[in-house]
């Protein structure tokens, strides 16, 4: 046998390397339909109510994101869930995991829900999450550790991006957990992101969530915790960590008093969030199924139909847009409906490569559809993912208006029936359209003297050439 593997290695690596190929691109090749039942469940006007226990907030700027987290980490009693897509190491990091310590040290139960591959590559190795996840209160989840024996486990990535405290606060949104996207320690290298708060008025320790959409993302969450796909990790660190686990442990409650000294004001319990929040009809929760496979596209099949739908105006905010023929056609009957705009990152602005580069070979394909496009120039990239339909209607999440979002992922978004959440987020996106230009049919932009066209260089130019080629074999997990 040993003369065997040594005479024929070659074509046993050309082998390997074949499985490892087909096994993580094949089962995503085919786009899934959406199935009879979850259609015949579908039920557009359940998105609408009348009065909701839950009043929401728009959370838009980075600094505003980090310390609302800290503050409601410093509001619970119970219970804390944090779900998110990769978390890693910086001062946000420091603030937040801090503050999580410190919560479980009053008994708080902390339950943290990372995705596996993002896991692995940015937090494996760190002595503080071993200060966490070795924690009693603790516990650290990863969803769908990769596996070169399963190589089909490199796709299928949980997105979800949430905070949940107690039966009282949930914060859901776009943003990831580390510095690029949590407060102003680093504003060379931001990203402009976008969550949601939402307060349940009928919050009780002990009582069972009635009709606010906390009790519909506990179940969801329960059922990805619970699932086969998720394995406890950071609970036992290995012994060259040991007295380096102590010391971040020191550390991390070090830096907490700190922040109770240069941010009180955060860390102080017994917020009422009645006054910065905003009344609701109703919150409600849209997500993907939450296996590691290629999935029936639930997000996009319901989005797609509200803004088909609609009797008035359309708003969307995507980082990129990667469409196949049926997202083609979805957008062209949104805006044969009513007009519908769509805010992209510029191509030297987006910080998503490979979408970038699909973008410059179909851009024209999604003109074609006959929405609007605004192609936006800022000083940052944006992150953000949200839609606006009508004058009720306002959704905000993780779903990017992408192949990989639409039939790879996990994602979560909120729709959220309130006219004056709806002012607000409409705000946002047309104060973000001031820094756009509007594409015009034929590719060129339309003339505003605020707003300069950042140019390409020539290396880029000739790179995008070539890579908005090369990645239309892969552009169904873009």
């Amino acid at each position: 046998m040993k003369l065997f593997l040594v005479k024929h290695w070659k074509w046993i690596l050309l082998i390997f390397l074949l499985y490892e190929i087909c096994g993580a691109l094949l089962p995503f090749v085919f786009y899934p339909q959406i199935g009879e039942t979850f259609a015949s469940s579908f039920q557009p006007s359940s998105f609408y109510g009348e009065e909701s226990p839950d009043r929401a907030r728009i959370v838009e700027t980075s600094q505003d994101a980090l310390d609302t987290r800290i503050e409601m980490i410093s509001q619970a009693q119970e219970r804390i869930v944090l779900s998110t897509f990769d978390i890693r190491e910086g001062s946000s990091f420091r603030d937040i995991f801090s503050c999580l310590l410190e919560a479980a040290d009053r008994g708080v139960d902390v339950k943290i829900l990372v995705d596996g591959l993002y896991g692995l590559v940015h937090m494996h190795g760190n002595p503080a999450l071993y200060a966490i996840g070795s924690h009693p209160n603790v516990e650290i989840r990863f969803y769908n550790i990769p596996s070169l024996i399963r190589p089909w486990t490199f796709n299928g990535r949980m997105h979800d991006k949430y905070l949940l405290i107690d039966n009282q606060l949930l914060l859901l949104g776009g943003r990831n957990t580390f510095d690029y996207f949590l407060g102003n320690y680093n504003k060379k290298n931001l990203s402009y992101d976008r969550d949601v708060l939402i307060y349940n008025t009928d919050y009780s320790a002990s009582s069972p969530l009635k009709s606010s959409v906390l009790g519909q993302i506990e179940d969801y969450f329960q059922t990805v915790w619970d699932s086969k796909d998720c394995r406890t990790v950071f609970e036992n660190p290995p012994f060259w960590l040991k007295d380096k686990e102590a010391e971040e442990e020191a550390a991390l409650m070090a830096h907490y008093e700190t922040l109770t000294i240069t941010k009180p004001q955060l860390t102080a319990s017994g917020k009422d969030y009645t006054k910065e929040t905003v009344p609701t009809g109703k919150v409600t929760l849209i997500s993907n199924p939450i296996h590691i496979w290629a999935k029936e596209p639930w997000v996009w099949y319901q989005l797609q139909y509200m803004m088909a739908h609609a009797s008035d105006r359309v708003l969307i905010q995507t980082p990129y847009a990667v469409f196949n023929q049926t997202m083609y056609d979805g957008m062209t009957e949104a805006a044969s409906q009513v007009p519908t705009t769509m805010l992209v990152n510029f191509t030297a602005v987006g910080d998503n490569f490979m979408a970038s580069s699909d973008y410059t070979r179909n851009r024209n394909k999604i003109l074609d559809t006959g929405i609007e496009v605004m192609e936006f120039f800022g000083d940052h990239s944006s992150h953000g993912k949200s839609i606006v339909i009508d004058h009720r209607l306002s959704v905000i999440g993780s779903y990017n208006l992408g192949l990989r979002s639409t039939y790879v992922d996990t994602e979560l978004m909120l729709v959220i029936d309130s006219p004056q959440l709806n002012r607000q987020l409409t705000d946002y996106i047309l104060d973000m359209a001031e820094s756009s230009l509007r594409v015009l049919p034929d590719g060129t932009y339309e003339e505003n003297p605020r707003i300069q066209p950042i140019a390409l260089t020539k290396q880029k130019e000739i790179l995008f050439a070539v890579t908005s080629r090369l990645f239309q074999l892969i552009r169904y997990l873009i």
